[in-house]
């Protein structure tokens, strides 16, 4: 038996203290991780729309360029489920104390890289490659970064408020949206557009890594405990072999994975993309703009609390089928607001802010249900490494070369897609469990 693991099992279970694990102690770890992670996110995703093209691209045309870089940002979600299957059988062998601190050592050390890196003009196509390689390094660590803790928060929320508990996650969103978009509005409003694209932008890599050792102490401290260790334990929230998940739950897993295609899929079509449609296409200042996105990432901070109220009442089910048909009616709608001047652009943030709020405040709560407990750990890692590539990873790069290329209600389009899927993925999802 490894070091990781023997606090809890070099002693007999009945030896063990019979410690009740609280809810609400899961939840302050769950949301200081998923705030981390999501800052690094969306600082990877600003720069890539306001620095990466004029930096690592800037042989191509504006538009160009900033396709480029959103394939580099693509790249980060191909990985991630290989990093999920490495360091699944380093959390098997090891402990997730051992998992988690690798896993984040490396994505400290590929953010912080990326604040190092030369420009085009100075080491030419080397720049693009060590880019490439480090968002590569991002998304495979991202992979480990899953500590099962929504999971072992989902089994310990009561019964009546498990709609409330579960929503904790997801409000890393918004909060690691509000501090990325403020420091780089702040940087933007405080340096001269010469001097921030010189080295103002590589300030919040660096504080990123810093968020990133904080997180990982904060972390570490909720899950090397004998109690949570026994927690985990006696929920069944043990990883398991990627080829025993798809062999069990073969067809749970390609279900799940389109579940929250809706709401990752409007994820990026309220964050990424509009500004870089904002940026290539309109004269308003990114400093105005990333403070609009911060007021409707605010929304979405209310929405996602409001949204396991709803869930407690009337079930997560019901609530991501009526936010799918609330996506869809805003595909239609969207390249309206987006096209016209600036209060349709903050009407568009808001509104889309409130429904991304309402649908991925439960889309983690609607996979994890699926599986049974016994192989909720690692299905859940799985599906939700898939929904993010299938409905996440290129949708930055597809909307906007839609919009360019065939005007922005191409972009709505692809946006119905993308609800169409989550309606047809719950109607399955709803099947499996009645043949169950």
């Amino acid at each position: 038996m490894c070091a990781a693991n023997t606090p809890s099992s070099s002693l007999p279970r009945e030896a063990m203290p019979d410690h009740h694990v609280s809810p609400s102690d899961i939840a302050v770890g769950v949301i200081i991780g998923r705030s981390s992670e999501f800052f690094d996110f969306f600082v990877f995703a600003i720069a890539s729309v306001i620095v990466f093209p004029q930096r690592y691209f800037s042989f191509a045309d504006p538009l160009t360029a900033t396709l480029w870089s959103f394939a580099v940002f693509a790249l980060a979600f191909l990985a991630r489920p290989l990093g999920t299957a490495f360091f699944t059988v380093i959390d098997r062998k090891y402990g997730k104390s051992t998992k988690l601190t690798l896993a984040l050592l490396i994505l400290g050390t590929s953010t912080v890289g990326m604040g190092l890196i030369p420009a085009y003009a100075e080491i030419g196509a080397a720049s693009i490659v060590v880019l490439c390689i480090l968002r590569i390094g991002q998304g495979f660590a991202l992979g480990g970064a899953w500590d099962g803790l929504p999971s072992l928060l989902n089994m310990n929320a009561p019964e009546n408020r498990r709609g409330l508990y579960v929503m904790t996650p997801q409000l890393g969103a918004p909060v690691g949206l509000i501090v990325a978009s403020l420091l780089f509005a702040y940087l933007l409003s405080n340096m001269s557009q010469a001097d921030f694209l010189n080295w103002g932008w590589r300030y919040p890599f660096f504080v990123a890594f810093a968020i990133n050792v904080v997180a990982l102490f904060a972390r570490l401290r909720i899950v090397v405990t004998p109690e949570y260790t026994r927690a985990f334990e006696d929920h069944a929230l043990e990883p398991t072999s990627f080829r025993a998940a798809f062999a069990k739950d073969g067809r749970t897993i390609l279900v799940g994975a389109f579940v929250p295609l809706a709401s990752f899929a409007l994820f990026h079509m309220v964050t990424v993309f509009p500004l870089s449609w904002v940026y290539l296409y309109t004269n308003e200042t990114l400093t105005n703009f990333l403070l609009i996105e911060s007021i409707a990432a605010a929304f979405g901070f209310v929405a996602i609390i409001l949204s396991g109220v709803i869930a407690d009442r009337i079930g997560h089910r019901k609530l991501l089928f009526r936010c799918a048909i609330a996506i869809a009616v805003f595909s239609l709608i969207a390249p309206l607001l987006l096209s016209g001047n600036q209060l349709g652009e903050a009407i568009y943030m808001i509104i889309g802010f409130v429904i991304l709020g309402l649908s991925f405040g439960q889309s983690s709560g609607a996979v994890a249900s699926l599986f049974e407990s016994g192989r909720r750990y690692t299905g859940s890692a799985i599906v939700s490494d898939l929904a993010w590539l299938f409905g996440a990873g290129f949708a930055p790069l597809a909307a906007l070369a839609l919009s360019a290329w065939l005007g922005l209600p191409a972009a709505g389009l692809y946006l119905l897609s993308g609800a169409v899927c989550t309606i047809l993925a719950l109607w399955f999802a709803r099947k499996l469990r009645l043949s169950a």
